[in-house]
Order: C-alpha cells, then structure tokens, then sequence
C-alpha cells in the first residue's frame, strides 16, 4: 500500500544512514530515516527507493557492537524482512532505538495502529468506513450445511458466553441433548470449552471439537460422556466415532497430573481413540526461529541440512497427516469424529479448518476460505493477539499456528493447482496483516473480546481491502466447478513432497533470483484480456 510521506506525521528524521547489504556488507547505500507515529521508511539518496515498515510488524531490535562507520542496528520483522542500518552519530542511534521501542512495544490494544484515524484507507475504502462488519453471521455457515434439522440444532445457551467466554455466542449441538447436559460437560472441559459442531458432511459424519477434559487419573463426567454419546447417533451410518487428540501422548499423559487429560475409553461407549502428535507452541516456535535463522544463509550450500535440522516441514507434514486421517474418518468411512489438543485452541483449530478445506470446496474459493478463518479460527477463539504478539505482553504466547495452517495451505496449492480460487500473493499478504495491526480483524483472542473493544465499529476490516484488491489474489489456473475444484482433496504426505516456502521466508532476500513465475505472467494475461474484453464491449456500445 503506496503512502504519502507527507501525511504520515513525521516525529523525526536521521541524515547520513546507510543500509548494508546482508549479502555483502562491502555494499552499502545511503539515505534517510525516517520515524513516524505508524512507520520507520527509508529512503535512499540516489534511487529515492523506499522502505516502509510498520512499527507492529518489528519483531526485534538488536544494537550490534560499534564499527568504524558508526552505530550498526538490526532490525528483524515479522514478516521476515531484515534491514542492518548504520547510523553515523550515536545520539541518533539512541534516539532510533528509543522511538522504536516506544511505538514498536504497545501494551495496550487502543494503541495499535487499527484504532488510528487512516486517511489512506478511509479514501480507498470509503464505503465501508468504520464498518468492519462479520463477513457472514454463524447461523449461515450452518444453514449452508442444512442445518438445523432433526439432528442438530442452535442453542443460545452461550448467548452471553456466561458457558464459555472463548466460543462463539451461537454453538450447533446434538438435536437430542438437554441443556443441564452442556452445561455439566462445559464444567468438566477445560475453559468451559464443550463439545460443538464444526462440520456436518452430506453423508451425515460429523467434525466436532472441544479441548480436553478434566479427567486427571480417574475423574469422569456423566454427562460428557452422555454428550459424545449424542454426537454419535447422529450419525446412524456408523456405530462409533473417533475421538482425536492432537497432542503427543507423552504431553497428553503429563496433563494428567494437573487435573486433565485425556478420554478413558472404558468410560465412553464406542468410542476409538487416537494420538496424533503435533506438538505444542514452544517446540513451534523454536522451529521457526531456526528456520528464520536457516533462511537467512539459503544459498549455502549446507541449507538443506540446516533446513532438516528445524525439524519445520516436519511440524507441517504432522498437521496434514492428521487433517488427512480426518477426512478418510468422515468421507471415506462415514464415521463422525471428535477433535482437541489441550485447550482446543491451536492444533484443534488448524486441523478442523485443513480437514475442512480438504473436504469442501466452498472453503477453497476466496469468500469460503474467509469463512473458514472467521469460522474455525477466530469465532472459536484462536488466541491471535497472544500468538501474533499483538501487544508487548507474555513472549511464551507468542507462535506461528495461524502461519503453519497458511502454510499447509500453500503446500496444498503447489499439489493442486487448479483447486483455490486464491493465489500464493493472496496467503503472503494474509501472513503479513495478520501481524500489521493495520486492521482489526486479527485483533484480540476470541469474539468476545472483539466485541468489548467495538472492533467491528472502529476499525477497519482486511477482508474489505482485499476485497478492493480482488484481481490481486485471483489464481488464473482455478477451475471452478470442475473436478480439479469439486473433489475432496487428496494430498500426498511423502515427506520429499514438502517444499520451503521461499517466497515467504526469502520474500525480501534481493540476492536470491526470484524468476518471474508462470503462474503470475498468466494472472497478468487473464487481467489483460478481461481489460481488452470490457474496452470492447465499451467501443461496441460507442458505435
């Protein structure tokens, strides 16, 4: 998004600063600073090129030991860009750091850039000012799914979120099932987080999800059980269902001794367990702190040894494979399945959305695919201002979950290609603004914190921008109703089928050739032929 630097209300501005080349750092180019209440833009002397780089997006700030040209900064983003600046006077230097750490570390979400007055995007998005408005209400994604019927119905028993105060206000659950039932399970979940709908498939399997219960050693709950037995005759093509944790067994076990757990399936009637191990928030962000570590040297000829030692397509091959073991449960077996992790916020999260995208092409078009994260991600409490480090609060919150679900998803797109309405520009920008701030979709960790800070009154929305961007994100190759866009998706799960996501990781990297891609000189094509076609049509009418 192009900005006036004249507008930007400039605190103040750094002369004779040069940027080093992270390649080489014999090569250095000179120019200014400048700080702003938004941003930190560069501007060089020669070329006038410009960086901009949004406070919310500065991920560290590192003051390297003093050199002979002057004070050395490295300044790493969370969109993985990097910039070593050399200030040539000390008191600038300090005054650099300063400002940053000042706007770069807010505390409170009124100070994130969302809540600012944006002229920028009040021109651009004029008819939709101040209205960042739900792309669709919760009880149309169900209608969508030909519900309620006698199956399943709406209960507003969390109207208030007096049940749960991280789940969505309207919840789908068992037709059959009494209201002191959900209640007593909610008590027995952790965070009051009971068992709900997800996914209703046509041949009547379900997707539900949860987290996990309070079962410790020995506890058990009647009710609960009583729920899942609900959940199952539901379904009256399958006699059991499938009860998912998505954590390694060993962690699973050890939350036994904190009063949670798992389900004991001598307690809950035909019922199949599984473990399927994804691992937990601190070994994902380790992982990715060495891949951003191992992307920086990608042209070493030891990167790919690097890259296996982060273990990250490991983690992303995991998530699949479960989402895989999901959809061959409901599609191929006709069999309803339960899903959760410890509090049914992370991996329960990216799997039920997988699972879904690979099931149901509605999810694979650009509106389905918001639905998807307005749905599965942030109605059901993905905690995104904790994970993304909104504010400058707790780093141990702090890992990527929504940036490896984005990233199964482009893994799936490099396998079919001809399956998303959406491009590849489409999930990079999505990573980027999750983590911007300069809208508020993303912003706090469930609806009703959204709904306190008045998001969808006094901000503005993203899917509104990239709705104004559309032709951007089109992917030329996307076949609708055909069966390349129809099918349940199929991925191959083969480890040497996962690639690095260099046009994320390496995205700002100028010394690697990022040839121009096949797929972008056809979305140029498309878009100048649809130009062409209107002009006819216009000339046609003329004469």
């Amino acid at each position: 998004m192009k900005l006036d630097l004249e507008e930007s209300n400039v605190i103040t501005k750094i002369e004779n600063v040069q940027l080093e080349d992270r390649s080489n750092s014999k090569i250095k180019t000179a120019g200014l600073l400048y700080l702003t209440i938004s941003h930190l833009v560069f501007i060089e002397t020669n070329s006038k090129r410009e960086i901009w780089i949004y406070y919310s997006l500065i991920n560290s700030i590192e003051k390297l030991p003093l050199s002979i040209n002057g004070s050395p900064i490295l300044i790493r983003t969370k969109h993985f860009l990097n910039c070593l600046f050399i200030i040539s006077k000390e008191r600038d230097c300090q005054t650099l750091v300063q400002v940053l750490n000042q706007y770069s570390r807010p505390t409170k979400y009124h100070e994130l850039l969302c809540f600012r007055e944006n002229s920028h995007l009040k021109k651009l998005l004029d008819s939709t000012h101040k209205n960042n408005q739900q792309i669709y209400h919760l009880e149309s994604e169900y209608a969508r799914m030909g519900l309620p019927n006698n199956k399943w119905t709406m209960t507003n028993l969390n109207s208030d979120y007096q049940i749960c105060d991280t789940y969505p206000n309207v919840l789908f659950v068992p037709a059959s099932v009494e209201d002191k039932i959900l209640q007593s399970s909610a008590n027995f979940r952790s965070r009051g987080r009971l068992p709900v709908l997800s996914y209703l498939h046509p041949n009547g399997a379900s997707l539900t999800r949860c987290s996990q219960p309070l079962s410790g050693f020995n506890g058990r709950c009647d009710e609960d059980e009583q729920l899942l037995q609900h959940i199952l005759m539901t379904n009256e093509n399958s006699k059991f269902m499938y009860v998912v944790d998505t954590r390694p067994k060993i962690n699973a076990m050890a939350n036994k001794a904190q009063g949670k757990g798992y389900e004991n399936e001598t307690n809950y009637k035909n019922i199949q367990f599984h473990f399927i191990g994804i691992e937990n928030i601190h070994v994902m962000r380790n992982s990715l702190d060495k891949l951003v570590k191992c992307a920086d040297s990608s042209s070493n000829s030891s990167f790919l040894t690097e890259l296996e030692k982060t273990e990250w397509l490991k983690h992303i091959k995991a998530i699949i494979d479960t989402s895989v073991f999901l959809v061959e449960a409901i599609n191929d077996q006709n069999t309803s399945v339960l899903v959760h992790c410890s509090d049914g916020w992370d991996r329960t999260a990216q799997t039920c959305a997988l699972a879904s995208l690979l099931l149901d092409p509605y999810y694979r078009s650009i509106h389905g695919f918001q639905v998807l994260i307005e749905k599965e991600w942030l109605l059901f409490g993905h905690k995104f201002s904790h994970r993304c480090g909104h504010l400058f609060e707790n780093d141990k919150e702090i890992s990527p979950i929504f940036s490896q679900f984005l990233e199964c998803v482009w893994q799936l797109q490099l396998q079919f290609p001809c399956a998303f309405e959406f491009n590849e520009t489409y999930l990079i920008k999505l990573h980027e603004h999750v983590y911007s701030c300069q809208f508020g979709t993303f912003i706090g960790n469930c609806q009703k914190e959204r709904n306190d800070l008045k998001i969808n009154e006094l901000t503005y929305s993203l899917w509104d921008y990239f709705q104004s961007k559309i032709y951007d994100f089109i992917n030329p190759l996307y076949i609708p109703n055909s069966v390349y866009s129809n099918s349940v998706l199929r991925p191959d799960t083969r480890i040497f089928s996962f690639k690095f996501w260099r046009s994320l990781y390496n995205r700002f990297d100028s010394t690697i050739n990022h040839s121009e891609k096949l797929i972008d000189s056809l979305s140029m094509l498309s878009y100048n032929t649809s130009s062409l076609q209107e002009y006819s049509k216009l000339l046609e009418k003329v004469n």
